[in-house]
């Protein structure tokens, strides 16, 4: 029996640093309108509340910007990706900033905890921060530490405060004491812009990455078996594409993070469609379309539209999961 598919619009910014990506999501349905598509009627759907008004409230942990509120935002966000798991649906998820994740992978991992979970990350950016590493200070840069279970504690540079130190652990524990995934079963495509602390520890952990040129010489399906190889011992996996992952120069600016030499449309397009082939993903993310930040329009999202209608068709010919 094929899964069918369950849309989860979690429209929460409060994990970034610039406003604006938690109208990311109703800028894709803009898009489908514009198109005459009737994408967003022929599926079932949540909405998951969000706490975008705390961006109002002063900022009390510089090293995990509101941490609290996306601690609860993630709760939320994991029991609806349980639930639709549970419910042989398949969640296809957008968020607006990538803390996101962490209640993405939380949720699979609690409709799963006795399967083993791959990552592919799709993304400009390692985001494997911790507070303890954080320049910034913003969640959106961190979920992959959180899952990872990983302080980095090497290569600290921040002296965390006790309240952030609390949220941070409570984070990392969503659904379960343990690490949501091993090293050696996450995988960058198109990571390019990077601390040496988030360096440091991909080199350490021995992350596999495939970068823009690599995956064009190499080819894309050659990447992606190599991929799935690596993800062989893996039971399922979860693909949490950023458009950030995209050229900004090429296609648009309209990100939080916008970095120039990424992919283009095409490449994402049959990397996801390859990825999801294996027959092993239970979960796909789209994140960080900023429309506000957008020079020409709605672009960013047209493209994303773009995209999220061609793969769907492979995503519904994916059998149920045992």
């Amino acid at each position: 029996m094929n899964r069918s598919i369950k849309l989860i619009k979690n429209r929460s910014d409060i994990g970034a640093g610039t406003r604006g990506s938690d109208l990311g999501i109703d800028a894709i349905e803009i898009a489908a309108i514009n198109k005459g598509s009737q994408y967003f009627n022929n599926y079932n759907f949540i909405d998951i509340q969000t706490r975008n008004n705390t961006v109002y409230d002063p900022l009390v942990n510089p090293f995990g910007k509101r941490i609290k509120q996306v601690l609860q935002q993630c709760k939320l966000l994991a029991i609806a990706v349980e639930d639709s798991l549970l419910e042989e649906q398949f969640p296809l998820v957008f968020s607006g900033d990538h803390s996101s994740a962490i209640g993405t992978i939380s949720g699979i991992k609690s409709a799963y905890p006795e399967k083993t979970l791959g990552v592919i990350w799709i993304d400009a950016h390692a985001d494997l921060h911790s507070p303890y590493t954080t320049p910034s200070g913003n969640l959106h840069g961190m979920p992959l530490a959180a899952v990872l279970g990983t302080d980095n504690l090497e290569n600290q540079i921040n002296n965390v405060d006790a309240e952030t130190k609390q949220y941070w652990n409570k984070l990392k524990t969503i659904g379960t004491s343990q690490a949501k995934i091993i090293a050696e079963h996450l995988i960058y495509f198109g990571v390019r812009d990077t601390e040496l602390p988030e360096e440091n520890l991909i080199a350490e952990l021995n992350i596999k990455k495939y970068q823009v040129e690599q995956l064009r010489d190499m080819g894309i399906k050659s990447c992606v078996q190599s991929t799935l190889q690596q993800l062989e011992g893996c039971d399922h996996i979860y693909v949490s594409f950023d458009v950030d992952s995209m050229d900004s120069e090429l296609i648009s600016n309209g990100t939080g993070t916008p970095v120039p030499k990424g992919f283009n449309q095409t490449e994402i397009t049959s990397l996801l469609q390859e990825i999801i082939a294996s027959n092993k993903v239970v979960c796909l993310e789209f994140v960080e379309v900023n429309p506000l930040l957008d020079s020409q329009g709605n672009r960013m999202a047209e493209v994303a539209f773009e995209i999220l209608d061609q793969v769907t068709a492979s995503i519904e010919t994916l059998k149920s999961v045992s």
